[in-house]
């Protein structure tokens, strides 16, 4: 295959923007009631070798007797770079935007308003606090109701006057004491603070009174803006790494700008994006455990500020019904909340898919808003050519594929629905499918017993005629997990349009990370450059995979290496058997992190059957990475030990680990084997590559 070609169609599928949030305003007029909605997109640049940032705006006109009836949507305003912004928000009331901006090594905090920029501070030159936080774990920008004030979360300023080179403050009194931070991805993040600026007087003060044990983020002014709530993380003994983990021990408190604090949620728990309604009256934010799986099935917990009574507006779903609501996996939008009050909006994972939900706090009845077609009666479609299904296997089988007509019938080939927000009731969605890129659509939130008239403001500049199928899958009774029995998993195959006739198409499994994750049948750049370039592509959810309900991820737990690696095999399978067009002698495998990790699993216990592997930052020999990650906790855990901040390795834990590692599995190996290390990742380590890289290379095995 050329490489021409090659680079020619991944410019093409990685250049698509992709909105990333959005922002609604009101306007009442004597007639008419007009909506605008600003979205923020990101787009990959490969001249740069970076990802942009845009905005763009559109303004919706309702109906005068309906207002919840879209009558005429404007031609868009023109994209507007916004890359160089850290962080923006816009105030409630007067509109005035936000903005957090890096320049010349210098961070600066600008008030734009109608009329251009109203106001400008060095916060750099301040030197109230260090890097102001700008991460989706701890960042935010927060107005409060009288628009004079904003929150916003920041390093603590060192006591010292040293400094790096590259200008950053040197930890403690000397450069080589060493400091904690939070682990991949929040690099320099160590002891944050809340911050308040006065816009009056252009002061800015760090607030006081943050327990010492505790490491302060995702902070939102309370009603009437007298005080703050936010949540902590507590770092003692020592910090685990944060990002996809949603297992840390953490807490939300309640901070008034005298220094009282309260704590508001229990003790032992995680907890995360807190969201206070619009009449100032609750307040809703997920929990999960403490340690066990790094992600997991949350619930929904609402807070009465006025009594202090906290109760479950969403449980844990351990074992969903099919078709029904599989759960909470997923951070909340900054924006989720009815007019009213009584409604909140969400995305989450429900199987193979990715899923937009109203859960009503009168009834704590969940509605789904999408448009997500429901399971097939008969799995088996009458124009597809099938084989019967592994004798050993059950599967659902459900194909979607873009109708020549073009998009006369959107709404069956999204297969992911994320929200963006909800404001004014209007609900602005990102909906995409592996044959359709991310597009952007607005909805209102209906009366009870409607649905949603869903509307596209922004349709995708190309789309694909890839054929993409659903598969649910039960593995035999021999792979049947003794203590989580009865559990499936699923798999999304996508095939190109056009194969050549007279050939079987090459297939490439797809194999997500976490694990706790998931791969819905949603847009993805490298699924769909493979499809472009002639491949078929399998993304499995193996059991542990999020979307299947919280026994599902718990079966993972000490199985390791064993029942994912099985049932990524059998999908592969039950894929073959059921299509005939693809080509079984030509099986590549491909995933990062546990994905990578369960590609050198399967080359190495199936090495008969796969032709070629490329793996991205992946686990070789957890006995190894012990030492090196960020996320020791979970080194134990995944092999079935409970852990503890005060753990010592053993020599059985050590085994374990390594029982389940690729390593064990090298010598076997034959097919040609891509690594690609990132050399500075805090949860992988590249020598964990490179320990592959030399067994395979001592015994002249193709390996780069």
């Amino acid at each position: 295959m050329d490489p021409g070609q090659i680079i020619g169609v991944y410019g093409d599928v990685s250049g698509l923007p992709a909105p990333v949030s959005a922002h609604v305003s009101e306007e009442q007029l004597p007639q008419l009631r007009i909506y605008t909605v600003a979205a923020e997109w990101s787009q990959s640049d490969l001249v740069r070798g970076s990802r942009l940032r845009f905005s763009q705006q559109w303004t919706l006109i309702t109906d005068s007797n309906n207002h919840k009836s879209i009558r005429t949507v404007l031609p868009p305003g023109p994209c507007v770079p916004v890359s160089g912004e850290l962080l923006s928000g816009l105030s409630p009331i007067r509109g005035l935007r936000a903005v957090v901006r890096e320049t010349g090594g210098h961070q600066l905090l600008e008030i734009w308003d109608r009329h251009g920029l109203r106001k400008s501070l060095n916060l750099t030159a301040l030197n109230k606090h260090g890097r102001v936080y700008d991460d989706a774990q701890f960042g935010c920008l927060s107005w409060s109701e009288c628009e004079n004030k904003l929150l916003y979360v920041a390093e603590k300023r060192k006591n010292t006057s040293i400094e790096k080179h590259d200008g950053e403050s040197a930890c403690g009194k000397e450069r080589s004491v060493y400091c904690e931070d939070w682990g991949e991805a929040l690099t320099n993040k160590s002891v944050p603070v809340i911050c308040v600026v006065n816009l009056q007087s252009g002061s800015v003060s760090v607030l006081q009174g943050v327990p010492p044990d505790v490491s302060p983020g995702q902070a939102l002014w309370a009603h009437g803006s007298q005080s703050v709530i936010f949540v902590s993380w507590y770092h003692e003994p020592f910090r685990l790494g944060l990002k996809f983990c949603s297992n840390r021990r953490s807490a939300l408190f309640k901070l008034d700008l005298d220094g009282n604090c309260e704590c508001l949620s229990g003790d032992n728990l995680s907890v995360s994006c807190p969201r206070l309604s619009p009449d100032g009256s609750t307040l809703i934010y997920l929990q999960g455990r403490v340690f066990g799986p790094h992600n997991q099935c949350l619930s929904l917990q609402q807070l009465d500020l006025k009594s202090g009574k906290t109760s479950t507006l969403l449980d844990v779903v351990n074992r969903p019904q099919s078709g029904e609501f599989a759960g909470v996996y997923e951070s909340l939008p900054s924006c989720c909340w009815s007019a009213d009050s009584q409604r909140v909006v969400f995305s989450s994972a429900r199987r193979n898919w990715k899923d937009l939900f109203m859960v009503d706090r009168r009834s704590n009845k969940v509605t789904p808003l999408s448009d997500i077609p429901p399971p097939p009666s008969d799995p088996l479609l009458p124009d597809s050519p099938l084989l019967p299904p592994p004798p050993s296997s059950h599967l659902h089988h459900q194909e979607h594929k873009r109708e020549k007509e073009g998009l006369s019938d959107l709404s069956q080939v999204y297969g992911s629905w994320k929200l963006l927000t909800i404001q004014k009731d209007l609900m602005v969605v990102c909906c995409s499918s592996p044959s359709t890129p991310p597009t952007l659509r607005v909805g209102f939130l209906p009366s009870a017993g409607e649905a949603v008239t869903w509307q596209t403001l922004q349709q995708p500049t190309m789309t694909f005629d890839f054929h993409w199928t659903v598969l649910d899958v039960t593995p035999p009774p021999e792979e049947d997990n003794t203590h989580y029995s009865g559990l499936d998993f699923g798999a999304v195959l996508v095939k190109p349009s056009c194969p050549l006739q007279e050939a079987k198409i090459p297939l490439v499994v797809f194999i997500h990370g976490g694990p706790h994750s998931q791969f819905p049948a949603e847009w993805n750049c490298t699924t769909a450059g493979l499809a472009k370039l002639g491949f078929a592509v399998l993304m499995v959810n193996y059991r542990g995979s999020t979307g299947f309900g919280q026994d599902s991820i718990l079966s993972l737990i000490g199985q390791i290496g064993s029942q994912d690696v099985k049932d990524v095999q059998m999908g592969v399978l039950t894929a073959l058997q059921m299509d005939i067009t693809l080509d079984s002698k030509r099986l590549a495998v491909i995933g990062g992190s546990h994905g990578g990790f369960l590609s050198c699993h399967l080359v190495g216990q199936y090495p008969e059957f796969y032709r070629a592997c490329a793996a991205r930052n992946p686990v070789i020999n957890a006995a190894t990475l012990l030492g090196t990650s960020d996320i020791v906790d979970w080194r134990y855990t995944s092999v079935g030990f409970q852990y503890s901040y005060d753990q010592i390795p053993t020599a059985e834990a050590l085994a374990a680990m390594l029982e389940m590692s690729p390593i064990t599995h090298a010598a076997q190996i034959k097919a040609p084997v891509l690594l690609m290390l990132g050399g500075k990742d805090r949860r992988v380590s590249p020598h964990q590559g490179l320990e592959l890289y030399k067994a395979l290379k001592s015994r002249a095995l193709p390996v780069r």
